[in-house]
């Protein structure tokens, strides 16, 4: 079982940066990774990283958006520059014991990422 605690969200203007934390605990972290939704659409896959620092990401997000974790503090993080409106969404932070390309097992409650023009 894994839990998963996210932080950092709120409201930037256009243009702006903001980083995401993503608390881990437990066991099952083979892979993590950040996820959104925006009101009326469908969850995204924004980014993942798995045990050995293999990181991918949405053409979106790509120079934009960058995934990191520090193991020692089972922490994922997100960080966000260059904001803009189509960012928002409500972001959820993710964990699966298999490889990334697997079906994600435990998620975060989520975290609001507001980006005004």
């Amino acid at each position: 079982q894994v839990q998963l605690v996210e932080s950092g969200g709120g409201s930037v203007q256009a243009g702006g940066s903001l980083r995401l934390s993503c608390a881990a605990s437990g066991y099952g972290t083979y892979c993590m990774g950040w996820f959104r939704q925006a009101p009326g659409k469908e969850r995204e896959r924004v980014a993942v990283i798995d045990l050995f620092g293999s990181a991918d990401s949405a053409d979106s997000v790509k120079g934009r958006f960058t995934i990191s974790k520090d193991n020692a503090k089972h922490t994922l993080y997100l960080q966000m520059i260059s904001l803009k409106p189509e960012d928002n969404a409500m972001y959820y932070c993710a964990a699966s014991p298999y490889q990334c390309s697997e079906a994600f097992r435990y998620w975060g409650q989520g975290t609001q990422v507001t980006v005004s023009s």
